[in-house]
């Protein structure tokens, strides 16, 4: 299976591909995506839906994973977040890819086994489950990449329950 994540946001855009077979996890590629502050609002989100359609023809996955905006900052904030969410479901639908949206305490807590992890340690993780020799840059891609890893254990942990109830009945 192959996931792309996405940290999304107006001015800066993480995405990470990360690919999975049996019990091995890699990553395929990552970055971010930036626009400049003071342009148009428009223009930041065409930009960034063309450079995600670009992606998902590139690495051609099987999921899109997105974090969802975390509320408690202002609300300024969480309304850009937003948008570049929703141009990132826009670019998955508009290939046929489903996408999927995941708290930051979701992403915490499955990639960390902590649901209230620092940044610094989701980041370490990342590095280690993905064996890389080091934190991937800039933070914004290394946070896409734990989104993508988050959903990858969603699935796991979603077939081996299914499993179980199978086997209960």
């Amino acid at each position: 299976m192959r996931v792309l994540g996405i940290d999304p946001g107006t001015i800066t855009m993480g995405y990470g591909i990360i690919e999975s077979r049996d019990d091995e996890v890699a990553m395929v590629d990552c970055g971010a995506l930036t626009t400049l502050p003071h342009s148009p609002i428009g223009e930041r989100l065409s930009y960034l839906y063309n450079e995600l359609l670009e992606i998902i023809s590139h690495c051609q996955p099987d999921a899109v994973a997105i974090e969802q905006p975390f509320m408690a900052k202002n609300a300024q904030s969480a309304l850009a977040v937003g948008r570049a969410q929703a141009v990132a479901i826009l670019a998955a639908a508009n290939r046929g890819i489903p996408s999927y949206n995941y708290s930051p305490a979701q992403v915490k807590q499955r990639v960390t086994n902590y649901g209230a992890s620092s940044k610094e340690q989701i980041q370490e993780m990342v590095k280690l489950q993905l064996g890389l020799s080091q934190v991937p840059e800039p933070s914004d891609a290394a946070d896409a990449l734990a989104i993508a890893i988050c959903h990858l254990r969603e699935v796991r942990l979603e077939s081996l329950l299914a499993d179980r109830d199978k086997g209960e009945k």
